[in-house]
C-alpha cells in the first residue's frame, strides 16, 4: 500500500479496523508521510464521525425495530 491509489483504495476498510495488523501500519505508515492522502483520511473520518452522531439521535420507528427482531428470531 505503498502508493496513494492504494491507500486511497482500502481507506474505508482501515476506518472501520478491518485490515490485518500489518496493512493497517503500511496505511498508518503512509498517511504519515503524505499530506494530501492524509488529508482525504480526515475528511472521511470526519464524514464518518457525522453520520454516527446523526444516527444515535434518530431511533428507528418501533414497528421496525419489531419487524427486525421478529425475522431476526426466525432466521
Amino acid at each position: 500500500m505503498g502508493t496513494c491509489k492504494q491507500t486511497i483504495e482500502h481507506l474505508y476498510q482501515y476506518l472501520d479496523r478491518e485490515l490485518s495488523a500489518e496493512e493497517r501500519l503500511e496505511v498508518q505508515h503512509h498517511l504519515d508521510h503524505c499530506p494530501p492522502c492524509r488529508d482525504h483520511f480526515r475528511f472521511e473520518e470526519n464524514v464518518l464521525s457525522i453520520i454516527g452522531q446523526r444516527c444515535r439521535q434518530t431511533s428507528a420507528p418501533t414497528e421496525l425495530r419489531d419487524r427486525v427482531r421478529k425475522m431476526c428470531r426466525e432466521a
